[in-house]
């Protein structure tokens, strides 16, 4: 599971020309389900989002994660993110869990986050949503979890 993470001073997702989520401080996860993601990935993958420290203390290094300021988390499902890019000049997806999975685990992750982390705002899944966020630094991180294994055999069978 993957979960490309933006420390943002406020974020929003727009589905048309709704507000379908957002955050004040906090943040924003862009997240992928792989294809051989399960449970035991979106725990670890939540406990990592929620606990990076990526906010500063009172010294100004980034020692304090989103708990520890109680900020905001906004989970956006964003399949793209396992693509494949090594090759050519279009992504491949094989990597990606199929779509039916892949809802079953992000909203597995959304639920999760929601009862342990106060403020816990999302996108809306498959639909074409429109992402804005003011980047704090600007602060990015990529966080990865799951099985080196498997995403190698993956590599090897492609």
């Amino acid at each position: 599971m993957i979960a490309l993470i933006q420390r943002v001073t406020e974020a929003r997702v727009r589905v048309a020309d709704r507000v379908v989520g957002e955050i004040g401080k906090g943040l924003l996860a862009l997240v992928a389900v792989q294809r051989q993601d399960s449970e035991t990935e979106a725990d670890r993958l939540l406990e990592r989002v929620l606990n990076y420290r990526v906010f500063a203390d009172a010294a100004g290094k980034m020692n304090l994660s989103t708990r520890d300021i109680d900020g905001g988390l906004l989970l956006v499902s964003q399949f793209t993110l396992a693509a494949d890019t090594r090759q050519g000049n279009r992504p491949g997806f094989s990597r990606a869990a199929a779509p039916e999975e892949g809802r079953r685990l992000f909203d597995y992750l959304v639920i999760r986050a929601r009862a342990t982390h106060a403020h816990v705002s999302t996108g809306e899944f498959a639909a074409h949503m429109r992402v804005e966020l003011i980047n704090d630094g600007p602060v990015t991180f990529w966080l990865e979890v799951g099985s080196r294994e498997s995403h190698h055999a993956l590599d090897r069978s492609t």
